[in-house]
């Protein structure tokens, strides 16, 4: 059997490859699955999509009539498919649920030292051969306070980070992790983390509980020489709220690896193009924002152990056998 991969980058496609070798045949698109790119997928069974894309009503209805029974996405989040349409199509729809957590942490962390001690302008003015420190002082890390957003397996990765720069922490979770308490985080109300934190990291899935769990309102209680990073989902944060906070010469540093609008942007080159986002435009011309597009996850070894669990994924819907992966199961045979 082919299976047809969407959305596969350059460096995904041999590890895509060798996984499936001796199993299956898989084909791999650069293309992302969306509305126009639906029909490719007529007369394939299974199919995996990748984080960016669409599985709405109209993408799902293309693909249960052509044939396709099994999406298997290589992500963790799964806000982008409609599971109650795949859910009454028949679909079976499974995830990643667990891939490596050091490979977000750690590129959170980066994001956060790097507009902390202003790492990009510092590498243009040096480029242009200027060796001027003026604009470049940040701040020790050490002593100050780190608010964490979600203490799961990555939250507790990078809360074990933050421990060992020697920072006072304060959590936020609909559950307290044991092994962060037992390295000194202190759990709060949300209003205070966001008020007290010097340090805000986002580490929550992307529910409509959490939707602008950062609005208006948190980013104003924060302090005005805070740094914020969201490597988890955009939709976490009220852009439009931080663009208008940024305006006001507020915050030491903002560290983006998503955004909430990113779908149809991020993996894609459009620097030849012009960018109808306005936000996404004014975002990324602040000296003191720093936006990746998408890529904490990217690990050589994040990256195989979720094509790993993709493989088993497709395996295990063959066998008939239903894994804490599955989000929506194979519809009972009569």
């Amino acid at each position: 059997m082919e299976i047809l991969a969407f959305g596969v980058q350059s460096d995904e496609k041999p590890l895509m490859e060798k996984a499936f070798a001796g199993h299956h045949e898989v084909r791999c698109l650069d293309v992302f699955l969306n509305e126009d790119t639906a029909p490719i997928a007529a007369g394939y069974e299974i199919i995996s999509t990748s984080v960016n894309a669409t599985l709405n009503n109209r993408v799902l209805q293309t693909l249960a009539a052509g044939g396709t029974h099994l999406i298997a996405q290589r992500s963790t989040g799964f806000n982008n498919i409609d599971l109650e349409v795949a859910e009454r199509l028949g679909l079976t729809v499974a995830r990643v649920s667990y891939y490596s957590p050091y490979a977000v942490a750690e590129f959170a962390w980066t994001l956060a030292t790097a507009v902390n001690r202003r790492i990009v302008r510092a590498s243009n003015r040096t480029r242009d051969f200027d060796f001027r420190l003026d604009g470049l002082m940040g701040r020790d890390l050490r002593g100050r306070t780190v608010g964490v957003l979600g203490t799961g397996k990555i939250g507790e990765a990078f809360t074990r980070i933050a421990h060992g720069f020697g920072m006072k922490l304060l959590g936020w979770d609909i559950v307290e992790n044991p092994a962060c308490v037992e390295l000194g985080m202190k759990y709060v109300d949300k209003e205070r983390l966001f008020t007290e934190a010097d340090l805000i990291s986002l580490h929550v899935p992307l529910l409509p509980a959490t939707e602008h769990i950062v609005g208006s309102a948190a980013l104003r209680t924060m302090k005005d020489d805070a740094i914020l990073v969201n490597s988890s989902r955009g939709g976490l944060i009220d852009t439009k709220a931080l663009v208008s906070e940024l305006r006001e010469g507020r915050f030491t540093g903002v560290g983006l690896d998503v955004y909430e609008a990113e779908a149809g942007l991020f993996f894609l080159d459009k620097s030849l193009d012009v960018v109808e986002d306005d936000t996404l435009a004014r975002l990324v011309t602040f000296p003191n924002v720093l936006v990746t597009s998408h890529q904490a996850y990217y690990t050589v070894d994040a990256v195989s152990q979720i094509i790993e669990t993709t493989v088993a994924n497709v395996l295990d819907y063959q066998a008939g056998r239903r894994s804490e992966n599955v989000l929506v199961p194979s519809a009972p045979k009569t």
